[in-house]
């Protein structure tokens, strides 16, 4: 393995500090904030609407559009935002650190990748990682620190104490196996960052050799831990990348500010940009081109997700057992107490539910809407009586509800008859509703074709202004409710091993009063 020394006109190496200003070790901020809708991706993986439900695997693909830097460049991004834009190195390393554990929390859930190894260098690359370890217990990890070269400065040794405060084991070298593959389910590389030149020194490059022969053991073991790499996978030219193609190979790269030029030869599935606070000062002078980042994500991914085989996709469900004997006999009251629960979570629209629909052609058809009411007589939403579930449930007035809470692990099937409200009570939700969603209702003929989108905002536009006298919105005639009276009611709670509980509710007449009957289902 060889390292290539950089040019000595650098600034600043591993073990030195300008006397002026203090360069992060390839930290600072991107400078765009995004308009796309944490959880998770529209372009990448998964999104739900709103700001506050994208996640940071928001996948930003066109790689040869993001800049990257030089290691001159990096140094003066970094001079700059400590310099005459006042930031501070710590500023900057909670940032780093805290873009590092969330990107790891985005693709390594807890439930599988739950022992954690930080090895830590003696500079702003070590503290990133000890920051990242300290976010890292508080998302549900284990982590595990190795420290072998510690800083003798506030900073650090602050962040030593935190760590020690949240009971965070420290490991000396001597403490690790030989052989990291058994202890640890993720090994985050957070030894040497962009302002290192030189061949590692002992104890890192006996570290470094030992992760890069994970890459031996994965060939013959089921499931290596895992390597994140902050910034720079050390030992690698921060420019040049793996020269000679022997060094660490990391599963995640976690590139700061910019990703460095280096960043243009990982190969790993998933490489994420962290921090999101480059002012436009900088990127004007630099000519910084960074995505957008999702949401209130504190990452965003470079690059296509990697290539999923989905039959590999399951999850093996860990939730408390679904007794008969503790759940309520009346499935309405089991309900509310489920979507209780939903609420108290704060999941995202716990109202959300599959309605599935079919007509007379017996071909059905499913669609989300938002639940708008639940009573004795049934689960109530709202619609256009021209759509294409409307006209179905004129011809095949049977339907299906299905609720799906993730976090939960659970669902619940409905189905029953369908009806509409009558006219007062959709007249009181019509005008209860904000004004705009009164007038989308006029606009939207729903299911039929539009010639395009400006249609639709022309229409409403005239409608907005011809109600800004604040003046009551008339509801639309084709445009109501429906409710759904149950007849059968399941509830599912998912299990380890695919033994999941399904509880059936049946109704059944027992001495002329109708009583719901219960009965658990083979998963």
């Amino acid at each position: 393995m060889r390292c290539l020394t950089l040019p000595q006109s650098l600034p600043v190496s591993l073990l030195s500090i300008n006397k002026t200003h203090v360069f992060r070790s390839g930290f600072s901020y991107p400078f765009w904030r995004s308009t796309v809708g944490s959880f998770c991706s529209t372009s990448g993986v998964f999104t739900r609407m709103g700001d506050r439900g994208v996640s940071a695997l928001q996948s930003f693909h066109n790689q040869d559009s993001i800049s990257y830097l030089l290691q001159r460049e990096a140094a003066e991004i970094d001079e700059t935002l400590m310099g005459p834009l006042g930031f501070s190195v710590d500023q900057l390393m909670e940032l780093a650190g805290l873009s590092v554990a969330t990107s790891i929390a985005e693709v390594y859930r807890p439930s599988e990748y739950n022992r954690v190894l930080a090895i830590c260098g003696p500079g702003n690359n070590g503290g990133d990682g000890l920051v990242a370890a300290r976010h890292l217990h508080h998302f549900g990890y284990k982590p595990y620190i190795c420290y072998p070269k510690r800083t003798p400065k506030p900073l650090y040794t602050g962040l030593v104490t935190q760590l020690e405060s949240l009971s965070v084991p420290f490991l000396s070298v001597e403490d690790l196996p030989l052989d990291l593959s058994n202890d640890f389910d993720i090994l985050v590389d957070a030894m040497f960052g962009f302002s290192f030149h030189g061949a590692p020194r002992p104890p890192f490059d006996d570290l470094i050799r030992r992760m890069i022969c994970l890459h031996n053991y994965g060939q013959t073991r089921q499931k290596p831990p895992v390597i994140v790499s902050i910034d720079i996978p050390s030992g690698w030219h921060v420019e040049e990348g793996d020269i000679d193609g022997e060094g660490i190979k990391p599963d995640m790269l976690v590139s700061l500010t910019a990703p460095k030029l280096c960043a243009k030869k990982f190969s790993g599935p998933h490489h994420f940009l962290g921090g999101r606070f480059v002012p436009p000062f900088i990127a004007d002078k630099f000519k910084l081109h960074l995505p957008p980042y999702p949401g209130t994500a504190m990452c965003v991914r470079i690059g296509k997700p990697p290539q999923i085989d989905i039959s590999a996709l399951r999850e093996n469900y860990i939730s408390p057992e679904f007794l008969e004997e503790y759940v309520e006999a009346d499935p309405m009251d089991q309900f509310r107490k489920w979507f209780d629960d939903a609420v108290v979570a704060g999941l995202k629209e716990p109202n959300a539910m599959a309605l599935s629909t079919a007509g007379k052609d017996g071909k059905p058809s499913s669609r989300i809407v938002l639940l708008k009411g639940v009573d004795k007589d049934g689960f109530v939403w709202y619609t256009n009586y021209g759509s294409r579930k409307a006209h179905e449930i004129s011809e095949n007035p049977h339907a299906s509800l299905l609720f799906y809470w993730d976090g939960l692990n659970r669902q619940v099937r409905i189905e029953g008859p369908v009806q509409k409200v009558s006219e007062l009570e959709s007249e009181q939700y019509f005008h209860s509703r904000p004004r705009g969603s009164q007038i989308g209702a006029i606009v939207s003929k729903q299911s039929t074709i539009v010639p395009g989108r400006h249609v639709l905002h022309q229409e409403y536009k005239e409608l907005e202004n011809k109600f800004s006298d604040g003046s009551m919105i008339p509801k639309p005639k084709y445009w109501g409710g429906y409710r759904l009276k149950p007849e059968l009611f399941e509830f599912w709670q998912g299990q380890q091993s695919r033994l999941h509980d399904r509880l059936q509710y049946s109704p059944e007449e027992i001495n002329g009063k109708r009583v719901w009957r219960i009965d658990r289902l083979a998963p």
